[in-house]
């Protein structure tokens, strides 16, 4: 072996194959690692991108969680502090169903100027029930409103019944100077309104109750009736008031009498005790329900609170809706609220 490495043709030959092998092995170090760095980038490029789109739905899902909740504390305070007693995992989906209902009611507020607008908003969050059914990909516009994208949301991890939803804007509907007829027509409208919200809160719970559902009509009836009561000294002289025209003929007291709400006036006095007498009834058949109630429906059912506390106040203010105390907030309903909760009552 020795003389052939020494033999000029056996170091040509040694030189050769070494010259090959390093001129094959640089080539092939020289090909390979130009494709190992793409690799490796491509890899961390998708994580990078897929963090990124995380951390942004992120986002977007607290603004518009925190986007319901400052919406119902603007215009639905005392639904806003019964909710925030609900628990944590009930929480974000109650703003979000009661924050569809104020965008719902606040599209209303045009129609004695700008009916065909009122009109307008309606049907766009009447088809926007639809698009939250629908699966993301054809979710156009949801994505971009928060009350609508939350509303998603909830439709996508909870069985709701969209009739329900849709009661909430067909009751809207009705014209701001149509007066109720009847007692019952009042009941209805409440229940369309007021009792829907709170079967989709029962729903989000998971609950299915026959009983629970007959005190949950009639809570929201009542809690219906004194919001409309509540809201005749704010209302124009264009808008018809709550009280029905039966009951406005049966006492020989116009609508105007009722706007003014004059302390001596008792023709007035009579009208408002017979209304709030009808939601002053339907509160005692849901709290004759407490003991069939589960807990958490009870936690659900808290705007029992505040409906009883604005029909005490009417009462020692002798059915005067102008009176101060009816008029400003409650200062003692989160105490009260509290109290209730400790007790599991409502």
């Amino acid at each position: 072996m020795r003389r052939l490495l020494q033999n000029s043709n056996g170091q040509l030959f040694v030189t050769q194959i070494v010259s090959r092998h390093a001129s094959s092995s640089g080539a092939s170090s020289h090909v390979h690692k130009p494709q190992k760095e793409p690799r490796k980038q491509q890899q961390q490029q998708p994580k990078a991108t897929t963090t990124q789109t995380t951390e942004a739905v992120s986002r977007e899902d607290k603004f518009g969680a925190k986007y319901c909740m400052g919406l119902v504390e603007k215009f639905d305070y005392e639904n806003y502090l019964t909710t925030l007693l609900l628990p944590k995992e009930l929480r974000p989906a109650a703003f979000a169903l009661r924050a569809f209902n104020v965008e719902v009611s606040r599209a209303v507020g045009a129609q004695l100027s700008e009916p065909q607008i009122a009109k307008l908003r309606l049907k766009f969050w009447y088809d926007s029930i639809d698009k939250c059914f629908e699966p993301k990909s054809s979710s156009s516009y949801v994505k971009d409103q928060p009350v609508l994208r939350e509303l998603r949301r909830t439709v996508g991890t909870t069985k709701l019944n969209k009739l329900y939803l849709r009661r909430l804007v067909t009751a809207r509907e009705r014209a701001p100077n149509q007066a109720f007829e009847t007692i019952r027509e009042l009941e209805d409208y409440a229940d369309q309104t007021c009792s829907s919200l709170l079967h989709l809160l029962v729903q989000l719970s998971g609950i299915h109750d026959i009983q629970v559902d007959h005190a949950a009509s009639h809570l929201g009836k009542a809690q219906g009736i004194s919001m409309l009561l509540r809201a005749i000294p704010h209302a124009g002289r264009q808008q018809a008031v709550c009280v029905p025209l039966e009951v406005l003929v049966r006492h020989g007291v116009s609508q105007e009498r009722i706007l003014r709400s004059q302390r001596d006036d008792k023709g007035v006095e009579e009208c408002i005790f017979e209304v709030a007498s009808a939601a002053n009834a339907h509160l005692k058949l849901t709290r004759q329900l407490l003991p069939q109630m589960p807990r958490l429906v009870r936690k659900i059912f808290l705007p029992a609170v505040p409906t009883e506390g604005y029909l005490e106040r009417l009462r020692r203010a002798r059915f005067q809706l102008t009176h101060p105390s009816c008029i400003k907030r409650d200062t003692m309903l989160p105490a009260r609220l509290f109290w209730k909760t400790l007790f599991n009552k409502y």
